[in-house]
């Protein structure tokens, strides 16, 4: 009986090959726009998550700046500076700090044997590694607590600092002159992607243990803090007791937040989340519209089906099928329609991920995957537009009289 009706669906839908071929299409586009319009939001967003926290994860970027209110007798306009001990000052009296480090940085020359360049050299304590994304290459390491507290001259240096330096050799345990000085390489940073920064690229940074650097230098002022909450949901608790603590040693206004400018990245991921939530629900009404396009086209098939079968509908009828029955076999001709055509489109648009994925993008899209959530909305809303598109049609078909549709 299934062999039966398949080979009657497929007789019918080739009387009828332009409206079959048209709606097939509809189906078959339908099915790769959701899919593929889906699959490239969820890369891009991805892609652009993967580089923003290339500079670190949920940090806040801490600069001593210039006040813009009097308060306590000093004028507006006042600079202010970190001092050393001011990262340990907040790290006693700010428990909502998860991590922090200071960060000193200055442009230092360096050299390997004949090859001579400046770098970015900056001093900061272990901390630093987690919250910034500093992750090493296998076989080496970051700056640890112990190189800290002995004063080891030791660096950790970016992958682009090693190809510069020492060519295709493998620089951990190498020694690197800095300002003439030997530091003895521990860590080379994994290549990563980062699209922003506040003091250059990781991959061009040369770090060293923030008490060694004070031994050799003596810097009186931190260039600025790095922190991270322990909670991300409290943030921006962190940042107003950072200012408050801040305002209270160095005697200016809690409500002057340009005396201490702040760069919080987690408000980037926010926007981020926002827009890309907005990007991927707009592909998927796209996706969507032309699913209804194509269910417009089944709707319009099984019309005509079902007004060239009208006399073999009553006759059925007349030798007592039943309603439920000619209900059910007209959705299951609908249903293999969209089979069809949302299987074809399903095939196509794998082969078309495969195909961008080959292609030199991921710079710029990132990786294409069928997400199998994606997978699973597609297939419910090709089955929730087929079911409505065919209902029309399968229920004019089993309400005709058997009288008038056999005279019809």
């Amino acid at each position: 009986m299934i062999i039966k009706n398949v080979v009657q669906i497929l007789r019918e839908l080739r009387k009828q090959k332009l409206r079959t071929v048209l709606t097939l299409f509809g189906i078959f586009w339908g099915t790769t726009s959701v899919i593929l319009l889906l699959s490239f939001g969820m890369a891009v967003k991805a892609r652009t998550s993967e580089t923003m926290h290339g500079m670190g994860e949920q940090i806040c970027i801490i600069w001593a700046g210039r006040t813009s209110i009097s308060y306590g007798g000093f004028p507006k306009g006042r600079n202010l500076n970190f001092y050393n001990g001011d990262a340990r000052y907040l790290k006693d009296n700010v428990p909502l700090i998860g991590d922090i480090s200071p960060q000193y940085t200055r442009s230092l020359p360096a050299n390997v044997g004949a090859k001579k360049q400046s770098f970015l050299v900056s001093a900061v304590w272990p901390e630093f590694k987690e919250m910034r994304n500093m992750i090493p290459r296998e076989g080496s390491r970051f700056i640890s607590p112990i190189d800290e507290e002995k004063r080891r001259r030791v660096v950790f240096i970016g992958n682009d600092v090693e190809k510069t330096m020492f060519g295709n050799k493998d620089a951990v345990g190498k020694i690197i002159y800095i300002d003439g000085i030997p530091f003895t390489v521990v860590g080379v940073l994994i290549e990563k992607q980062q699209d922003s920064d506040y003091s250059g690229r990781d991959k061009d940074a040369i770090y060293m243990p923030t008490s060694t650097y004070l031994a050799i230098y003596g810097d009186r002022f931190i260039n600025n803090m790095v922190a991270r909450a322990r909670d991300i949901n409290q943030t921006d608790a962190m940042k107003k007791a950072i200012i408050a603590a801040m305002a209270k040693k160095y005697r200016f206004s809690p409500e002057d937040e340009q005396a201490l400018p702040i760069w919080d990245t987690t408000e980037m991921d926010q926007f981020l989340n926002t827009f890309f939530n907005g990007f991927t629900i707009f592909l998927g009404i796209v996706g969507v519209m032309t699913l209804i396009v194509g269910g417009i086209g089944i709707a319009n098939i099984m019309y005509v089906i079902v007004e060239e079968r009208t006399s073999e509908i009553g006759v059925k009828r007349a030798i007592g099928a039943k309603k439920r029955l000619i209900l059910v076999h007209y959705l299951i001709e609908t249903f293999v329609i969209a089979s069809v055509g949302s299987i074809s489109g399903f095939l196509f648009s794998l082969l078309l991920i495969f195909g961008i994925n080959q292609a030199p993008l991921e710079d710029f899209v990132g990786v294409l995957k069928v997400n199998p959530t994606i997978s699973i909305a597609s297939i419910l809303i090709i089955s929730t537009i087929t079911f409505v598109a065919g209902w029309g049609p399968a229920k004019r078909a089993s309400n005709l009289d058997p009288v008038v549709a056999i005279n019809g």
